[in-house]
């Protein structure tokens, strides 16, 4: 590692080497390489004069990249495509008249990004199932654990800790089907030429546009894609990058939601992050469990979430046929992008599959407002034994006040349960009353509602992905 220059913390820090590895130098010049060769036998299988000992001599070189030739020849020629395909055909010879026959540079640049963000979005994908199984079994086991709902994070309703787990799933749900039709939708740009009329190829084959057609055909097919964009400038429309990343910062949003939960949570001391036996919270403060994977979410996410404006922006002021304002931004917002969620999505993973769950202290919190919530059932048990409605909904009125002021002002115990038993208006006494604490009472459908939404919605989708769920196994492994 050289330590006198900068590093970005994407790749040092945070990223997996899988994700690393899709945004690499060898995947993006290896691929520029299969591309080349795709369009060489597309070529010679449409009558140009190319050989079968021209294509074979480039395939034995797809991966042998000279880095050293090819930085040279860019300082040369100031042209990185150029300065690869001489890099190329220095060690293919026999190849090197016929490389690149017909194309332009975005020919390899940007059927390479479209190949590379599938991939990127085929592992952020399987990642995102990894996340889903972790929280199914969390909500599975919780789902009758009944808990304090908040509105405004005051004390609300009831839910249980599972059911509100299925929020989080729900919204990753989405991400899911968001990131599978990206994937299902991404086309190839194909050989379209400098303003995207196809016209070099059509003069090599002599104005003969169906095999202008079947080129663009051909390639797809080798490269792994049913289609190649129907119409384009030089590029393909930067919008694909765009709702790419837009794809991406649903889910960082996602992930921030969840997070944010957890930090309030911990903070409750009722729900808290996985924290090692020997982690430090605070370099000053030695009794701190800070929620710092959380935190680590929030901020990656924050930073997903604004980075989704770039290719927005490029999208909005392409030139007509080209411009190469581009290409500088997409090297890094659309990478980092990746990468940042990648590295979002493990942290997510590892937090989901170890949550520790504080019962007791939960129940505490249930119990210091569980009293006022169930005022009107205790109401309408007082009127079914002869009380006035109007007056008694007074008298919890009152009674309510009082309690409250000896929670807030003096510290005290929540005492609104003793105040109704002494309240002779009430007819209840306090083992009457105190057998409307019973918290499983006020959890409405929770569990039953998380029973339907594993069975109905994750389980399919864990069910339809069974090579995700091996290929986090493996990563587990290593």
């Amino acid at each position: 590692m050289n330590t006198s220059i900068y590093e970005s913390p994407l790749s040092s820090r945070y990223a997996s080497e899988h994700m690393q590895h899709i945004f690499s130098p060898d995947k993006k010049f290896s691929t520029w390489r299969r591309l080349w060769v795709a369009l060489a036998r597309a070529e010679m299988e449409l009558g140009l004069p190319v050989t079968q000992e021209q294509i074979d001599q480039m395939e034995a070189h797809i991966t042998d990249i000279d880095y050293g030739t090819a930085a040279a020849e860019e300082k040369r020629l100031r042209h990185d495509v150029m300065a690869h395909i001489h890099t190329y055909g220095a060690q293919c010879p026999k190849a090197m008249p016929i490389i690149h026959l017909g194309a332009t540079s975005c020919y390899v640049g940007d059927n390479t990004d479209i190949i590379i963000m599938r991939e990127g979005l085929q592992l952020i994908r399987d990642k995102l199932v990894w996340v889903l199984a972790a929280l199914a079994a969390f909500s599975d086991k919780y789902k009758s654990l009944p808990t304090l709902g908040f509105t405004h994070f005051q004390a609300a309703q009831l839910v249980t800790v599972g059911k509100r787990a299925t929020l989080w799933m729900n919204e990753l749900l989405q991400d899911l089907n968001e990131v599978e039709y990206r994937i299902s939708t991404l086309k190839l740009l194909g050989c379209k030429g400098t303003t995207g009329t196809q016209a070099s190829f059509l003069e090599l084959f002599e104005g003969n546009h169906e095999k202008c057609k079947e080129l663009d055909r051909k390639i797809a097919q080798e490269m792994g894609f049913e289609e190649t964009v129907p119409v384009s400038g030089q590029t393909y429309s930067r919008k694909v990058d765009s709702a790419v990343l837009a794809t991406l910062s649903g889910i960082a949003q996602s992930a921030c939601k969840f997070a944010t939960d957890i930090r309030l949570l911990c903070h409750l001391k009722e729900v808290e992050e996985p924290f090692e036996a020997s982690q430090i919270g605070s370099s000053a403060m030695p009794y701190k469990r800070n929620p710092m994977r959380c935190e680590r979410i929030c901020a990656l996410a924050r930073y997903v979430i604004a980075d989704a404006a770039n290719p927005a922006y490029t999208a909005a002021t392409q030139w007509f046929e080209r411009t190469l304002d581009d290409s500088a931004n997409k090297r890094i917002s659309i990478p980092e992008a990746f990468l940042a969620v990648d590295a979002i999505l493990n942290i997510y993973e590892n937090v989901a599959s170890g949550l520790v769950v504080h019962e007791k202290v939960i129940e505490r919190h249930i119990m210091d407002e569980l009293p006022f919530m169930i005022s009107e059932n205790i109401m309408m048990d007082a009127v079914k034994r002869g009380g006035d409605r109007q007056q008694l909904h007074e008298r919890i009125r009152v009674h309510s006040i009082e309690a409250g002021r000896n929670v807030k002002e003096l510290g005290l115990t929540n005492n609104f349960i003793d105040l109704l038993a002494d309240d002779p208006a009430f007819g209840l006494n306090r083992e009457e009353l105190a057998a409307h604490l019973e918290p499983s009472r006020y959890i409405g459908r929770c569990p039953k509602q998380v029973s339907d939404f594993l069975a109905e919605f994750i389980q399919p989708v864990l069910t339809s992905h069974p090579d995700a769920l091996d290929s986090q196994a493996e990563s587990l492994k290593v």
